[in-house]
């Protein structure tokens, strides 16, 4: 809108410029040769005669135009030339405002459709419109290609989610109802039987309840500095009866000095995470291998097996929720499927990243990956 009132002021103020040259051309043309070299004489000169030149613009010019009444012709020569020139202006404005007007129409129906529902709307980019817009269309796009991305998460979640649900929860439910019914006898192992599935409802409920907190960037942290090497030992201790149970003995740096300031729990149980992994998917490979390195800008946590590892192809779907591979990380195993995409969600509320590779002579490794920012000086 200021370049369009801009275009019309200079427009307008150029015609007038146009008019009095035209006019003071017409009126020269009419005075005698003598009269007319004066004039050139006394305009060109620094310091004119005035009274001279007011002679002679009394006798052959019309004075009307001297008068600041609107009986001035030079009055209508402007009403005239804005009537003439507003509408031009007006005209390109529009011509020039077409891709401008034609995006935002774009991103407005696209919005229409995103509200209905339809989240595989995209805007069009409309060629020649402003930077500012086309980045607009481009931003659009990008979020309405997440959310249908979110959509479809949601989607496939729901039928993963109470599939996993249903399991434990009709297993309980046939239990307790084959002991009313007293085709089970009721006795403690038939209850523990039952306390056992409630149980794996309730450890379902609670990594989902984690892993939405963290996807939504509401998982509180509490940082705090800490030696790794005492976070490990602590972990292993945990699951030392379930290694020796599996002849596995660990192999861990058990003198490493590296120390991390973050949130001593949660890394602690990715770690858990990642060891369970091992003896729930890998212990026939008999190994557990922890390592430890510290390089400019990362600290790095590495898990590593030597069991059947995944595909190659399926290493980018590891960390996706309800994940198993159909043969090295079986359904029968008891795993939620939520793990790694948990493992993966505290690595990124601490900024860093979880990394799942096979391994070079077989087996896996996974890799939680935290920033430098996360290094606590050595005490």
């Amino acid at each position: 809108m200021s370049a369009l009132a801009v275009g019309t002021v200079i427009t307008v103020a150029l015609g007038m410029w146009l008019y009095f040259n035209l006019v003071d051309s017409m009126s020269v043309r009419h005075m005698p040769a003598a009269v007319r070299a004066e004039l050139a004489t006394l305009r060109a000169s620094s310091h004119p005669d005035q009274a001279r030149l007011w002679q002679i613009a009394q006798q052959y010019y019309d004075i009307r135009r001297f008068q600041p009444g609107l009986e001035n012709p030079d009055w209508l020569m402007l009403f005239i030339l804005v009537v003439t020139a507003v509408p031009v202006i007006i005209g390109l404005g529009l011509w020039a405002s077409r891709p401008l007007s034609s995006q935002f129409t774009a991103v407005a129906q696209a919005a229409r459709r995103v509200s209905d529902g339809e989240f595989a709307a995209r805007v069009q980019v409309v060629p020649h419109a402003p930077d500012e817009l086309a980045e607009l269309a481009m931003d659009f796009n990008d979020m309405t290609t997440r959310l249908q991305q979110f959509e479809q998460e949601v989607r496939d979640s729901s039928a993963m989610l109470a599939h996993e649900l249903r399991t434990p929860l009709n297993a309980a439910m046939g239990r307790l109802q084959g002991m009313l019914d007293e085709v089970f006898p009721l006795e403690r192992e038939q209850v523990r039987s039952v306390h056992r599935q409630l149980e794996q409802l309730n450890r379902l409920v609670s990594d989902l309840h984690l892993f939405s907190l963290a996807r939504a960037g509401q998982l509180a942290l509490e940082p705090d500095a800490f030696a790794l090497r005492e976070l490990i030992a602590e972990r292993l201790e945990w699951v030392g009866p379930q290694l020796a149970q599996a002849g596995i003995e660990p192999v861990w740096p058990s003198t490493t000095r590296v120390r991390l300031y973050a949130d001593r729990d949660r890394v602690g149980q990715v770690l858990s995470i990642l060891i369970h992994n091992v003896l729930r998917y890998a212990s026939s490979g008999g190994s557990l291998e922890i390592t430890v390195s510290e390089q400019a800008g990362e600290v790095s946590i590495t898990v590593g097996d030597r069991g059947p590892g995944v595909a190659p192809e399926q290493l980018s779907q590891m960390r996706e929720r309800f994940w198993r591979a159909d043969h090295s990380r079986a359904r029968h195993s008891g795993g939620s499927g939520l793990g790694l995409a948990i493992a993966l969600a505290i690595s990124q509320s601490h900024g860093g990243d979880l990394v799942c590779r096979n391994r070079r002579g077989g087996g896996m490794a996974v890799e939680m990956r935290l920033p430098a920012s996360a290094a606590a000086a050595p005490r």
